[in-house]
């Protein structure tokens, strides 16, 4: 005996269809349809948008020198512990060329206590603050 609602059964291909119809037909009447094209202004305005870019993935990847900050933060999802350091003893201490999350990584894992015995696992997973 099956124990499921009669509203769990899926639909019947004709059933499919006419909601698919039905779906492009509200999209259509929203403007909201695929095959319109974004305006070219509308990129541009992406594109020169101060902010565009400075995502905390591209921190992460400069090397220390390049970075402009005074203060480097970086913190773990895993344990949520945070780890500040200067940008000059960063560099006095790992060199202008380290990167500055293999630096955060190194810094995060000196304090980590999330151990398992498990390569995958052991350490912090860091997270870089965008401020």
């Amino acid at each position: 005996m099956i124990d499921r609602p009669a509203s769990w059964r899926m639909p019947t291909p004709k059933q499919m269809e006419k909601l698919a119809a039905e779906a492009v037909r509200k999209a259509a009447s929203h403007g909201a349809a695929p095959d319109l094209a974004t305006p070219a202004e509308y990129w541009d305005a992406i594109l020169k948008d101060p902010q565009a870019g400075t995502n905390g993935l591209r921190l992460a990847q400069r090397h220390l020198s390049e970075i402009q900050r005074h203060v480097l933060r970086a913190s773990c999802r895993r344990c949520e512990r945070t780890v500040e350091i200067q940008t000059a003893d960063a560099v006095r201490s790992y060199g202008g060329n380290a990167v500055w999350k293999d630096v955060a990584q190194r810094l995060l894992d000196n304090i980590c206590q999330q151990r398992t015995g498990r390569l995958e696992e052991d350490g912090c997973w860091p997270a870089f603050d965008a401020t």
